[in-house]
């Protein structure tokens, strides 16, 4: 199985002309695709129309999660029902399998890494914030759990590591992702993570089990590999 992996494609009303070169290349290279959150840009329905043509189009099983931007609206759901009508499966703590291989996923959140990360101590909004991490990280622990798979691919937009936003200014790294999210990958087998989110991150870390986590941001694949189109490729052996 030759698993595509691509987030922030930041689609707008203008993004046609990019979309479709880059998604005949994944129809080609790929039998699976998975996109990382912040597939459009302001999380407008008409900028989904736009990226929901391409992934119509697809002979592929493509799986989704959302992305802070497609918060930025308030038209979550409708962008969502958007790409699953398109034939997208969009996870939020969904399990699925495919040809044998399990996947998970969920959108994640910030909130920052091992003991600078934000504890739930003090005004009630910060406890809201560190809260809402918990419960991305919980959603994601129930969906590994619901899996049977020997290979199990997790996919987020939020990082769970800090190795994959190094790169990015210190002063954001906490919003950039939690390792609350690491914590189910370390108590469940995974083959690995795919992220998005830090565009100015690093391509690739490992967790403290050491499953390999991927940033498949697509300005960073741009920037860290010119020669290739801008989605990763990860190849598993036949099971």
């Amino acid at each position: 199985m030759r698993i595509a992996a691509l987030a922030d494609l930041h689609c707008n009303n203008t993004s046609h002309d990019i979309m479709r070169p880059l998604f005949e290349q994944i129809a080609q290279s790929a039998d699976v695709l998975l996109l990382c959150g912040d597939l459009v840009d302001y999380g407008l329905p008409e900028e989904a129309m736009v990226l929901a043509k391409q992934i119509s189009s697809l002979k592929i099983p493509v799986l989704a999660v959302l992305g802070n931007h497609e918060f930025e609206s308030g038209k979550q759901d409708e962008v969502k029902k958007i790409f699953s009508d398109a034939g997208a499966m969009v996870l939020d703590g969904d399990a699925r399998e495919i040809s044998g291989v399990g996947f998970a996923g969920v959108k994640g959140f910030a909130g920052g890494f091992g003991e600078r990360a934000l504890g739930p101590w003090g005004e009630g909004m910060i406890k809201s914030f560190v809260h809402e991490a918990i419960a991305e990280a919980l959603k994601l622990e129930s969906a590994l759990a619901r899996l049977r798979s020997d290979k199990r691919i997790v996919l987020l937009h939020y990082s769970p590591i800090q190795a994959t936003v190094v790169g990015e200014p210190a002063e954001i790294f906490a919003f950039l992702g939690s390792s609350r999210l690491e914590e189910p990958l370390n108590r469940y087998p995974v083959t690995a993570v795919f992220h998005g989110h830090a565009h100015r991150g690093s391509p690739e870390g490992r967790t403290k089990n050491g499953v390999p986590v991927y940033n498949v941001a697509m300005k960073l694949l741009q920037h860290v590999f010119p020669e290739r189109p801008a989605f990763r490729i990860m190849e598993l052996p036949e099971i």
